[in-house]
């Protein structure tokens, strides 16, 4: 990988494990392709974003990893579903929702992973916060899941990131 795509990431901060697994890679394209950590894609895309328009399709994106982990919340508990739909109303440019109606539905639905001790929750919740940060940094945790399970649901996540963005983000 060239040093300045590598130097550009260690710039934003990215982790230690993204930029020697990127580093690995001959090209950023093959990187993009190969790579199996929807967090990391997302995450990146949160820190290559410019408009709006941008952010509501990275919300899209994490709203469809977070419902991966959907499977993992107990069936009675609406918050987490609630909070991505809100997030996906929001991003679809609906009449009625405003961003304060997706934090909202965001903090219930962190919220319900205390009331359940259900880490899962969490997903949708920084899903929906990824409506709201400029930055998106929350979208990235959307695609956290069981830990015996982590790395298929990354995996998954991944292929869900790259129907959204073929390509990479120009760095």
């Amino acid at each position: 990988m060239k040093k300045e795509i590598i130097d550009k990431l260690e710039n934003m901060s990215a982790c230690r494990d993204a930029v020697e697994w990127t580093n690995q890679r001959k090209y950023k394209s093959t990187a993009w392709r190969e790579c199996k950590r929807g967090d990391w894609m997302l995450w990146l895309i949160g820190r290559t974003i410019k408009t709006e328009k941008e952010r509501k399709v990275l919300v899209l994106t994490a709203c469809k990893c977070a419902r991966l982990s959907l499977k993992y919340v107990p069936e009675h508990e609406k918050r987490p579903l609630k909070a991505i739909q809100t997030a996906e109303a929001w991003a679809k440019s609906r009449k009625g929702i405003a961003l304060e109606d997706v934090t909202k539905a965001a903090y219930y639905a962190y919220n319900a992973a205390y009331a359940y001790n259900a880490a899962y929750a969490y997903n949708a919740a920084y899903a929906a916060y990824a409506a709201y940060a400029y930055n998106a940094e929350y979208a990235y945790n959307a695609a956290n899941a069981d830990y015996a399970e982590r790395e298929k649901t990354l995996a998954k996540c991944a292929d869900i990131v790259r129907s959204f963005y073929p390509k990479p983000p120009k760095l």
